[in-house]
């Protein structure tokens, strides 16, 4: 049962416009109460700063053909306004209220509290009173109102804000209906409002609450129609909740609903429930609760009919909204009042395809270790310079996998692929493949389609290779760097997208695709292999360990090495811990030790510095533009290690790696045609150690040139602000690399295009990407189907092998990392800025990875016990917790 609280109120259509209230002489004029009241049917969408989300929207059902929407009137936001204006000490509070920790329960719950006793306290001015009277009169003097909060910045399309105000049903009297007037305004500030807005970024003082006031009438039945699966997001499948007597008795939890989820406009499933108690409204106003009949109690509350018809008239709803909506309802002598819709904002966005056919898409995200929502000019720019085409949904990118699952020969090979990088998206594919309804209806495969098959590595295992394939990168680097400096205006714009066909070419250079995969397949050979001969698992993992030319693994080195220059003064150390902006480094030479301690930082950022948690996203922001990110990380490094710490760990890597060697071969020369297994195992050793480091480089490659896109760009935003064509530079990171092009041409920028893109962004931000996504909304996510997991572990996917036990520490920014030596990182996921934590670790658990994802392979070049694809981890593990990592067997023992 969902959170927000269920409005069940009937009413029906009253006038209370310009020339009634003027015939009954309210208020002296009409300007006022035009101010004051507005009648339902006069409002609509465009309405909501005058009457808020709900009252707009019961506005615009009243104009839909055959929906009955209960009649009556709002109470406008001018009034809220006027009302709060009446008490100065309201500005004082709404200041504190602002600078709350969206976090500090305690405060807001105190803070909350104070205001709404404030605004209750307030005495609605007289002409108010007079204009709402009048009002309630065309509803009848003595009529049962329900009096319903309508705030602006609820049931919007990114931010429902359902149940976080109130509504009062059953209320009887002008009295009344004042004084519950006065708790809707008051419920702005419930806690449940106020820590909804702080973790939404929403002002306090931009929000402002209008009041519905509608005629109540006794429905036989309420409840939910969502016209979308809420669970699985499926578009096609609605969902009908239904019980007895008002909705507050399924809202509260008194009664279990009834179930009906619909297709294809026929009733699919059905789920009865003994509904033994129901809320009904008394005569002289409030609500009871009372019993149900023996023989009621399990009789459907809906026909198989009423829930066809009522289904329908959601959809035309929806068609009306253009988005799937929640939308609450009663049953009044078998014909519907429609008392709330509101968008189903939880559900993951689809790709648009421009197309009828059925489609599958794979997270991009899950791929690259980054499911946060990427801002437009990010998206836009990943997406000019992939090799494959994406498609944008809810802030993340996808690949169209559709035409690779048509055809038998492509589908294996992509399962196979797709399975060994991460077996949940496997078994969600499978999950759908297993659906002949829904795979039948996928176009077969044309000729010239993309296959999932990687090139076959056949080149010699050579370490000179490797460096040309290095090279090549570094000298297109070079050119871009040296060309871009000439270019601004629409001259840089056009000149990138020629550096972006540049960087396809690079990423798609043969040479390099057949080093990644001549250290990939070496990988799977040896695990496979030995694990079959010697019963030995993820024997990869060690005999990889210190690999030569791994930048990524590199980089968490070098940070020990920073350490080793700032440890020996105390001062810079010091300084360090009380760092608050990133002008840090120009404040470091004032200090003993100072100069060289800046010196080693900048260095390091030199080489570095491109990098940033979430990097693929352009718009993030860069070590080297955010040093102070690193600061805690160096921290640890001083406080956790002994100098030298970064050339030991190194060669203890090399010589382990070389004595499991060692032990491999002697173990298989004892078997049955072991000379042969040794030579054989002795030649894949040799090439998965000098192939793997490489496979951290064209990452860092691709890095390198976005860095250099990025400054080149905000230099070039930088020249918009001088022009005053935006406010911030930050603005155009909210627009596509497109649209930048043509604001940088024409001077000109749509600033209400780049205000709605922030607000999307924002509601992004609480979506989690599905892994598998259906062109019918349905989010696929998959599951281990495994039997060796003890009851009570998490499961998850074996990237890096052995057995550590530990403190939990779930860390969900980098910069908030404060680790000790033994500790075990928890966290969503880690792509390469992850790495300088590596070094202090015990032990690794992330909720999303696959076995040759960046942070897999570098638990594996550290020698890190690790656990990847544990599903919900920073929430089932809590921080501080003891817990073990089975790396070997690929689960999360949580430890008393």
């Amino acid at each position: 049962m969902r959170d927000n609280r269920f409005d069940r109120v009937e009413g029906a259509g009253v006038s209370i416009g310009h020339r009634r209230a003027t015939e009954h002489g309210c208020l002296g004029g009409t300007a006022v109460t035009e101010q004051y009241v507005r009648d339902l049917e006069e409002v609509d969408e465009t309405r909501i700063a005058m009457v808020g989300g709900k009252g707009a929207h019961l506005g615009a059902l009243s104009h839909i053909e055959g929906v009955r929407v209960p009649g009556g009137f709002c109470v406008t936001t001018d009034a809220f306004r006027r009302v709060m204006a009446e008490e100065p000490a309201i500005v004082d509070q709404l200041e504190r209220l602002s600078q709350v920790d969206p976090d500090d329960r305690e405060a807001i719950r105190a803070l909350s509290a104070e205001i709404r006793r404030t605004v209750e306290g307030i005495a609605i001015p007289q002409d108010i009173t007079r204009t709402i009277t009048h009002a309630l009169a065309e509803l009848g003097e003595r009529t049962a109102c329900a009096v319903r909060s309508s705030a602006t910045a609820e049931d919007l399309p990114t931010a429902s804000f359902a149940g976080q105000q109130d509504t009062y049903l059953n209320v009887v009297g002008a009295p009344e209906v004042l004084r519950h007037i006065s708790r809707c305004w008051a419920s702005t500030f419930t806690e449940r409002a106020v820590t909804y807005r702080l973790r939404n970024g929403i002002d306090h003082r931009t929000v402002h609450m209008a009041v519905v006031v509608q005629r109540m009438v006794f429905p036989q039945a309420s409840g939910i129609l969502f016209t979308a699966d809420p669970v699985t997001g499926d578009r096609k499948v609605a969902t009908v909740d239904a019980g007895f007597g008002l909705g507050e008795a399924l809202v509260s939890g008194l009664v279990n609903p009834d179930v009906f989820a619909v297709r294809d406009g026929a009733v699919v499933a059905r789920t009865i429930a003994a509904k033994q108690r129901a809320v009904e409204a008394l005569p002289d106003g409030g609500t009871r609760e009372v019993a149900v009949a023996p023989q009621r109690q399990e009789e459907p509350a809906l026909t198989d009919a009423q829930v066809l018809r009522l289904v329908e008239l959601g959809r035309r709803i929806e068609a009306h909204f253009g988005r799937p909506q929640d939308i609450e309802w009663c049953l009044v002598d078998d014909d519907f009042r429609i008392v709330q819709s509101r968008p189903i904002t939880t559900l993951f966005p689809v790709p648009e395809a421009g197309d009828d056919e059925n489609h599958v898409y794979l997270s991009v995200g899950h791929q690259q270790m980054m499911t946060d929502p990427m801002k437009p000019l990010g998206l836009s720019v990943w997406q000019l310079t992939a090799m494959a085409p994406m498609q944008e949904a809810g802030g993340r990118l996808f690949v169209d996998a559709t035409r690779r699952l048509a055809s038998p020969a492509s589908r294996t090979s992509l399962l196979d692929i797709v399975g060994r990088g991460d077996p949940l998206t496997r078994d969600a594919l499978e999950t759908l493949l297993d659906r002949d309804d829904f795979i039948r209806s996928i176009p077969d495969a044309t000729p010239g389609t993309p296959s999932a098959v990687l090139p076959t590595a056949t080149i010699e295992t050579d370490p000179a290779i490797v460096t040309q394939a290095i090279e090549r990168t570094r000298a297109a680097l070079a050119v871009l760097e040296r060309e871009i400096r000439t270019k601004t205006g629409p001259a840089l714009l056009d000149y990138l997208l020629e550096a972006f066909q540049e960087h396809k070419r690079v990423l798609g250079d043969p040479l390099s695709l057949q080093v990644i995969m001549a250290g990939m397949e070496a990988t799977w050979w040896l695990n496979d292999n030995l694990l079959e001969w010697l019963g030995e698992k993820n024997a990869a993992d060690t005999l990889t360990l210190s690999a030569p030319d791994n930048i990524t693994s590199e980089m968490g080195l070098a940070l020990l090495d920073v350490a080793d220059v700032i440890r020996p003064h105390p001062e810079v150390v010091a300084f360090l811990q009380g760092v608050e902006d990133d002008l840090f480094l120009d404040e470091l030479p004032k200090f003993a030790g100072g100069a060289e301690a800046r010196d080693a930082i900048e260095a390091y950022l030199d080489r570095y510095g491109m990098r940033c948690a979430g990097e693929i996203d352009i718009t993030r922001p860069r070590w080297r533009e955010s040093p102070r990110t690193l600061v805690p990380a160096l921290l640890d490094n001083v406080r956790n290690f002994e100098p030298g710490a970064a050339e030991r760990r190194f060669a203890q890597g090399r010589q382990k790696a070389w004595e499991k060697e060692q032990d491999v071969l002697s173990r298989l020369r004892a078997l049955p045609d072991g000379e042969r297994k040794a030579d054989e195992t002795k030649r894949m050793i040799d090439r998965v150690r000098t192939f793997i480091g490489y496979r951290e480089y064209p990452k860092y490659g691709i890095i390198s040139r976005f860095f250099v896109y990025k400054q080149a760009l905000m230099a070039e935003a930088e020249r918009l602000v001088g022009a005053g064509v935006v406010s911030a530079a930050e603005d155009v990171f909210y627009l596509t690399f497109q649209e930048l092009h043509e604001v940088v041409r024409t001077h000109e920028v749509d600033e209400g295009l780049i205000a709605r893109r922030k607000d999307a962004y924002r509601s992004y931000l609480a979506l989690t990407p599905p892994r598998v996504l259906t062109s019918d909304g349905e989010a696929l996510n998959g599951a281990y189907r495994r039997d060796d997991v003890p009851a009570g572990a998490l499961a998850g996917l074996p990237v890096s092998a052995g057995t550590v036990e530990g403190r939990a520490r779930v860390i969900l920014d980098m910069a908030d990392a404060e680790l000790e030596a033994g500790d075990i990182l928890v966290t969503t996921f880690t792509d390469p800025s992850w790495s300088p934590l590596f070094v202090g670790i015990a032990g690794l658990v992330t909720e999303v990875g696959g076995l040759m994802t960046h942070g897999a392979v570098i638990a594996r070049e550290y020698g890190l016990p690790a656990v990847v694809g544990v599903e919900g981890a920073t929430r089932r593990i809590v921080d501080g917790q003891r817990i073990r990592v089975h790396g070997s067997d690929g689960y999360v023992e949580i430890l008393p």
